[in-house]
């Protein structure tokens, strides 16, 4: 067998998330499009795919990482070559190499870097739809990015994030460890005049993570939420959420970090 270590991109709006579904689910997967051009280069000869991330419904990527295992020997240009024009628009290889066999794309990551993107203009240009979220003014006023930025810094350190993701009874622990996280706004732009990003790096990260950290948030700029109320569902966690979830769309994993 050989294996190649791929950085993929894509626009997660029209899949399903990164993992291939079940076989009575046809819906469409970021998985199973590459596994559907791999299986054509190996001439439908077995394959194998592991991913850093299991992203969901609707997320996009600019640094994905994959292991694929193919029965065939290929140079990694080649390869690369290959895939990118079987592949649909939205999903590209960037890079493309050899590593060895026990190479684990998740087990062996340290940290991984998601962006979540968003829009504060009370217009929002629909260009952005499928990527960036939109936080429109409210009847209190604009979104209160100082205090938001101030709220980054309690996220960082190493926390209980049972209140900031999704349940689930397969997951020894929801402690996790926070690197970084802050907002930044993109300069220059296009597409709008106020269009911002939180930068969250961390170890590792539970499911639907980011999307609550964002929405906590987003609700704190919007004058609903108190910094106490973050601080308490951090020390002292509870079944409910401080906040909803915010969109899919404007999720990015950026990069993963070995």
């Amino acid at each position: 067998m050989h294996y190649h270590q791929l950085i993929i991109a894509y626009k997660g709006t029209n899949y399903y998330g990164w993992q291939t579904l079940g076989e009575s689910e046809q819906k469409p997967t970021i998985e199973a499009n590459i596994y559907k051009v791999l299986k054509k280069i190996c001439n439908y000869k077995s394959c194998t795919i592991s991913a850093a991330s299991r992203t969901d419904a609707g997320v996009h990527a600019q640094g994905q990482v994959v292991k694929v295992t193919i029965p065939i020997e290929i140079k990694s240009g080649k390869l690369l070559l290959g895939m990118n024009s079987l592949l649909p628009d939205d999903i590209r290889i960037l890079q493309c190499s050899h590593c060895s066999s026990d190479f684990n794309p998740n087990k062996d990551s340290k940290r991984k870097e998601y962006h979540y993107y968003f829009c504060t203009d009370t217009i929002y240009n629909p260009v952005l739809n499928d990527t960036i979220a939109h936080v429109p003014p409210t009847t209190k006023g604009l979104l209160d990015i100082a205090g938001m930025k101030e709220a980054c810094k309690l996220f960082i350190g190493e926390h209980d994030f049972y209140s900031f993701a999704k349940r689930d009874t397969n997951m020894s622990s929801t402690i996790r460890t926070i690197a970084s996280c802050e907002i930044l706004q993109v300069q220059p732009s296009t597409f709008g005049n106020n269009i911002y990003y939180i930068k969250i790096v961390g170890e590792g990260f539970l499911r639907y993570m980011v999307r609550y950290i964002a929405s906590a948030l987003f609700t704190l700029g919007r004058r609903e939420l108190l910094m106490q109320d973050i601080k308490e569902a951090l020390s002292k966690p509870k079944e409910k959420k401080v906040s909803s979830k915010a969109k899919a769309r404007g999720l990015h994993l950026i990069q993963i970090f070995y």
